[in-house]
């Protein structure tokens, strides 16, 4: 006798909003209503995103948006579909408009497009989620720029070419769709949100 599968529970986003247990070490996101535990950033990841966050900030001040353009520690993206909910690695918000978040300052809750100037995933083993969900997710919802930095070369190869390479795609959203462009070896990053942007893919990569 086999025993049946236990059925995961369904949340909305609200219910999920609700779980998610305070001050937790873990990150936790919401996809078509199961909450998925999402792998703890780690060594050449962690060091990735926080350098990158670094550069970000530095070009930010250059572009006379100091002040003004922030990238919170942490913050819940909810697209348009009621069930799904992304914490984002990097996630660059315009002080200006948050004041129209109405959830912002009590949840740290994002859902008006306006708020964000760039998103950022770094690819880890869930690749799937950067290149199918959330560049779904973030698109509908209308998020003028995305980046997907796949440095360790995990996504499929008819993202990244076979043999695989490590990529970095600049997703500019265009028409009300994201255009998708590919970055790799010594290929200098450009992105429409920051023109002043200078580092090459490959430099990118090595601040992990």
């Amino acid at each position: 006798m086999t025993q049946a599968e236990v059925e995961p529970k369904i949340y909305s986003f609200d219910e999920f909003i609700s779980w998610y247990p305070e001050n937790s070490e873990l990150r936790y996101e919401l996809h078509d209503g199961v909450i998925i535990e999402m792998p703890k950033p780690k060594g050449k990841h962690s060091n990735l995103t926080g350098s990158l966050i670094e550069q970000l900030l530095i070009i930010i001040r250059q572009m006379g948006f100091g002040g003004i353009w922030t990238i919170p520690r942490e913050s819940i993206v909810k697209p348009k579909r009621e069930k799904s909910g992304y914490e984002p690695d990097i996630i660059v918000l315009n002080k200006e408009v948050l004041e129209s978040e109405p959830r912002w300052e009590s949840e740290s809750i994002i859902q008006n497009p306006d708020s964000v100037k760039l998103i950022v995933e770094v690819v880890s083993t869930n690749w799937r989620d950067d290149y199918y969900d959330k560049f779904r997710d973030y698109e509908q919802m209308g998020i003028e720029e995305y980046w997907i930095i796949d440095y360790a070369a995990l996504g499929g190869r008819k993202f990244i070419g076979n043999p695989k390479q490590a990529t970095i795609f600049v997703c500019d959203l265009v028409d009300g769709e994201y255009q998708m462009t590919p970055f790799t070896g010594n290929t200098p990053i450009v992105s429409p949100i920051f023109p002043q942007f200078n580092l090459t893919a490959q430099q990118i990569f090595d601040l992990a």
